[in-house]
């Protein structure tokens, strides 16, 4: 998107013009969330991988949107995601 706009091509006496449209791509996932079992008191960790770097990411569990704490420890780097469960318990699952 910021490579998008008018571009001219000038040559003192003569320019043209044309404008440059940039279609952005969907995010898409490129591995998808497996199930987890962990046992009690542990660590539950879960990973995806997205097709584009960065992008904008919510975990949830169940309609609750999850936010960084002693709990649940986020990490994305580039397309790689993860989420850490930690002290596993039984409402955890």
């Amino acid at each position: 998107e910021a490579d998008a706009g008018e571009y001219t091509c000038d040559t003192g006496d003569q320019q043209t013009t044309a404008a440059v449209l940039v279609k952005a791509l969907p995010v898409l996932f490129k591995q998808w969330l497996k199930n987890e079992e962990v046992e009690e008191g542990r660590t539950a960790m879960l990973h995806c991988e997205l097709t584009k770097p960065n992008a904008p990411v919510e975990w949830r569990k169940g309609d609750m949107v999850l936010q960084p704490s002693d709990k649940y420890e986020i990490r994305q780097e580039g397309t790689h995601l993860e989420l850490f469960i930690y002290d596993a318990e039984a409402q955890d699952a």
